[in-house]
């Protein structure tokens, strides 16, 4: 019979030697690389702890990694912590579980202290192999971090929407002058877009790209973005306050100054600027909801002036933004070309979901930008090399479209089509090609998650009103 304690003991003698056995098989794999071999067996825990030791401290003394016991006590608070945030969460029906991973996503990009929300946690994988479409997507773009506030915040996770909320206005430190398309997620200015020739990216792809020349484009969408975003919280019951309003006055009359320039638009053309649809149709959007805020918030601003630039914007997308012949709304003025982003013009509130214009714009889209089931933004020339695989947010604004459409059975099938491209642990990227069945671009892509979001938001929306209806 063993003495007392001898069972714990022998617990941790083969606890030690399991470790001395990794530590043996622990070592370098190549010049600037570390690399180790194990196996796992089911039921069994391997615990894997990495700590950062600066540089001029290394060699005074060796970093002590932290008890088997301790990382277990991390990893239990970290799943009872998210467990917690996901109890907030606002939604009932088959979509809930995969919508609330993509809302745990969106939060997991989100830096908390200063509120930004980055696009994606990678850079440079790319939309075609071997080719060079390739970008650095970790930064926070006002664009997508207002979609992804509006998504967080229909499932009731508000907080992240006024994170966001303050973060732009305290970056651009509350003028229109200073805003950015996008930003660190410290909320730093300075990004520049450069190459690392000596580094190879996925599978070969070429090249690996820091920082996003994006930064000094000009996206007319981002001032329709913040304003609708301003309107969204006030409409929850939080008007903004001085500071705020003085610089949505900002923002909106840029809007109104700016709306007949072209621009790089929400794909962040990098061939010669366009007057996007999609831009004109935002611009819109700031100066009306603006025009409502001042009118609710019953504050000063001068909309006489605000409501003839609004309608003159309106008159311009009725004329050189729809094609009456093939019944559809199209990329560009000046251009016959096609583009999914006419797919969010109900979003602004230019046009009701199911106007027939809107109609015939996702038929078209249906019969010239699907593929396999899938949606690409546009086949026109953007001046870049390679082709890039179908865009997966798209597929979602025409699964949505659908569904505010009352075409269920339509809207269902791709929903699920696009949904089937997740991965095993419910994780998007940006793109998927096809005919490899692979995915394609930058991941976790924030723009996807959020658009599954929203169609999935509008599905159950829309089933909920069929069955009140029967």
């Amino acid at each position: 019979m063993g003495a007392p304690g001898g069972r714990p003991r022998l617990r941790r003698d083969r606890r030690r030697r399991r470790a001395r056995d990794l530590a043996g098989r622990l070592g370098p794999a190549g010049d600037h690389e570390l690399g180790a071999d194990l196996v796992v067996r089911a039921g069994q825990r391997v615990r894997v702890s990495i700590v950062f030791v600066r540089p001029e401290e290394i060699d005074d003394e060796r970093p002590n990694a932290p008890e088997p016991s301790e990382i277990d006590e991390r990893l239990d608070y970290t799943i009872e912590w998210w467990r917690q945030w996901t109890s907030r969460g606002r939604m009932s029906g088959p979509e809930a579980p995969g919508v609330l991973r993509s809302a745990t996503t969106l939060k997991a990009l989100q830096n908390a202290p200063t509120g930004a929300i980055a696009a994606a946690a990678t850079t440079s994988l790319p939309e075609t192999l071997g080719g060079s479409r390739n970008w650095d997507y970790r930064f926070s773009w006002v664009r997508d971090s207002a979609f992804s506030a509006r998504a967080l915040t229909d499932l009731g996770f508000e907080a992240e929407a006024d994170g966001f909320r303050r973060f732009v206005q305290r970056s651009s430190a509350g003028s229109v002058e200073d805003l950015q398309v996008l930003f660190g997620l410290g909320g730093e200015r300075r990004i520049g877009e450069w190459t690392l020739d000596s580094l190879d990216g996925y599978a070969g792809s070429r090249p690996v790209r820091i920082g996003n020349a994006a930064r000094d484009q000009l996206q007319l969408d981002a001032y329709g973005e913040l304003v609708n975003l301003a309107w969204r919280w006030h409409r929850r019951g939080n008007s903004p306050d001085d500071d705020l309003w003085r610089f949505l006055v900002e923002v909106i009359d840029a809007a109104a100054r700016r709306w007949e320039e072209p621009d790089s638009g929400i794909w962040e053309w990098r061939d010669k600027p366009l007057h996007f649809v999609h831009s004109k149709a935002c611009c819109w959007m700031a100066i009306d909801r603006g025009i409502q805020l001042a009118d609710e918030s019953m504050r000063r601003a001068p909309v006489t002036r605000w409501r003839r630039t609004r309608d003159e914007i309106h008159a311009a997308l009725e004329k050189r933004g729809y094609d009456k012949r093939r019944g559809t709304f199209v990329q560009a003025f000046g251009s016959s070309d096609l583009d999914a982003s006419v797919l969010l013009l109900p979003t602004t509130g230019f046009v009701a979901w199911d106007n027939e214009r809107m109609i015939g714009t996702v038929d078209a889209v249906r019969d010239e930008l699907c593929e396999d089931g899938l949606v690409r933004r546009y086949r026109s020339d953007d001046g870049l090399e390679g082709e890039e695989g179908t865009f997966l947010a798209c597929s979602f604004w025409l699964a949505e479209c659908l569904a505010h459409q009352g075409r269920l059975d339509d809207a269902r099938t791709i929903f699920d089509r696009a949904l089937a491209t997740a991965n095993d642990l419910g994780l998007f990227a940006e793109e998927f090609d096809p005919r490899s069945g692979e995915m394609r671009g930058n991941f976790p892509q924030a723009l996807t998650h959020l658009s599954h979001i929203t169609a999935a938001l509008a599905l159950a929306t829309a089933r909920a009103s069929v069955g009140e209806s029967q």
